[in-house]
């Protein structure tokens, strides 16, 4: 009960001064610099997320639950010399490591090559910040067949096809051992992605986050198509999973994914598909790689009030082979934006449903603070 009453106060805590902490710096960066030549500039932030986990098992008719540190985390962008070499870190002050350190050069007017350790072109959600998410947090697709991050370089390139038809492509060559892989790499990973947006740019990078903040006045699409190729993956998910130590597999991924905006009303879906090259998934140190397929489709409804709902649903089956067992999942929640996704407060509900096993009811409440 006391913890039930703690968390009623956080959320009418910040409902309360919801008008008047739109006023504050949040999001404006703890330094913001930029040289009296403008030949560089710089902006650190700090974010960190609060949640509360509460879970009931109905096979054993159990509870469980726990508060704890979700993530927190020091970034900062800029550009050095000229707005045309810009660079982007991320460390992980929670988990103690570098998540991204990379360069951008832009050159030929849209055309840029990136070096250095940062997220792949993958899924839509992958790419979607952990601090601009619509729900509490990613679903299983995500956590199961995303490519995440890793080192290498990145060609990027856009063009316009009549007056608002823009189409971006992106291609990736990177170790394919995924984040902070130090030992020399077995293969490389060979990432592609074409992004096609009929009716032009979303307003302010928001084809890169779920919800309608902007509340797009005209309808916006982005549909997308990833291919990836992992030549000897070390991992049973390529860039992410347990280490192979017995033989090895090629991993094929792919991945499409539409996201649509329009006056606060905001979907997107995505199709996953993972499978083994040269053998099955199991080596014979019965080292699973994880293949297999998944559908996650989402919607939600901003309010004028800066409220919203939200509904997602998550479908995932493995191989038979792996022995891993097909989930569906079914979430609800909702969103209080004070100051965009740089305050505010999300919970939601989710019901797993999972093979030979009893269904799980999830409750989750979590707090954003950027700085």
């Amino acid at each position: 009960m006391k913890k039930l009453i703690t968390l009623f106060f956080i959320f009418n805590l910040c409902n309360t001064f919801a008008q008047d902490m739109t006023k504050n710096p949040f999001g404006k960066g703890i330094i913001n610099l930029v040289s009296k030549d403008s030949s560089w500039s710089t902006k650190v932030a700090f974010r960190f997320q609060t949640r509360y986990d509460g879970g009931y098992d109905f096979g054993d008719s159990t509870f469980s639950d726990r508060a704890y540190v979700r993530r927190a985390r020091i970034k900062g962008h800029g550009y050095a010399f000229s707005p045309k070499v810009q660079y982007k870190f991320e460390y992980d002050v929670h988990n103690g490591f570098v998540l991204d350190a990379v360069l951008k050069w832009n050159f030929a007017g849209n055309w840029s090559l990136w070096f250095g350790q940062t997220k792949l072109p993958g899924n839509i959600e992958r790419v979607f910040s952990s601090q601009k998410l619509q729900l509490v947090d990613r679903s299983l697709l995500n956590s199961r067949f995303t490519l995440d991050r890793d080192a290498g370089f990145q060609l990027r390139h856009h063009f316009n096809v009549g007056k608002t038809f823009l189409i971006r492509t992106k291609l990736a060559v990177s170790q394919g051992e995924g984040l902070n892989r130090k030992s020399q790499s077995a293969g490389n990973g060979y990432t592609g992605r074409i992004e096609l947006l009929p009716f032009g740019k979303f307003s302010k990078k928001g084809d890169y986050f779920a919800s309608d903040l902007k509340r797009e006045e005209k309808p916006k699409l982005m549909l997308s198509f990833t291919y990836d190729y992992n030549d000897n993956a070390l991992r049973s998910g390529g860039q992410m999973g347990q280490d192979i130590t017995g033989s090895t597999r090629d991993l094929q991924n792919i991945q499409a994914d539409a996201h649509f905006k329009y006056k606060g009303l905001s979907f997107f879906g995505e199709y996953a598909n993972r499978k083994t090259m040269d053998g099955i998934a199991v080596n014979e140190l019965n080292e699973v790689y994880y293949t297999g397929s998944a559908l996650n489709l989402q919607a939600g409804y901003l309010f004028k009030n800066n409220w919203e709902i939200a509904g997602r649903y998550t479908q995932v089956n493995p191989e038979d082979i792996t022995g891993y067992n097909n989930i569906e999942q079914y979430t609800l929640g909702f969103s209080k934006y004070v100051v965009g996704h740089n305050l505010k407060i999300q919970g939601d509900i989710g019901l797993t449903q999972e093979d030979n096993k009893e269904n799980t009811v999830l409750f989750r409440l979590q707090t954003e603070f950027n700085f």
